[in-house]
C-alpha cells in the first residue's frame, strides 16, 4: 500500500505511530485504561496482536501485555535509547 493510501485509511495520529514509528503521548491512549474483554488487532492488517487477558498496568503510560496472541503477527525490536534496553513490539502488516 502506498503512503497516500495509508493516509486515507488511518487517522493522522495512527499514521504517525504505525508508519513513522512515533508514539502517542504517554497516558493519552484510548486503550490504556479500558478493561473490556477481547482481542487487540492491528488497524492496518487486522491480525490479532494481544488478548485482553494478557494486559496489565506497567505504569509506563501505555498498555502493556505479558504475552503475544500470535508471535507471527508481531516483530520484536530491541531499543537501546535513553541509556536502557527495552523490547518494543511492532505489528507487521502483510
Amino acid at each position: 500500500m502506498e503512503n497516500d493510501e495509508w493516509k486515507n485509511k488511518l487517522t493522522p495520529e495512527e499514521y504517525k505511530v504505525m508508519r513513522e514509528k512515533q508514539t502517542e503521548a504517554p497516558f493519552s491512549g484510548k486503550f490504556l485504561k479500558t478493561d473490556r474483554k477481547g482481542t487487540y488487532v492491528c488497524k492496518a492488517c487486522s491480525n490479532v496482536l494481544f488478548s485482553s487477558d494478557a494486559k496489565f498496568d506497567s505504569g509506563t503510560g501505555w498498555p502493556s501485555f505479558e504475552e503475544l496472541a500470535n508471535r507471527e503477527n508481531v516483530e520484536l525490536r530491541e531499543d537501546n535509547s535513553h541509556d536502557l534496553t527495552d523490547t518494543h513490539r511492532a505489528d507487521v502488516p502483510r
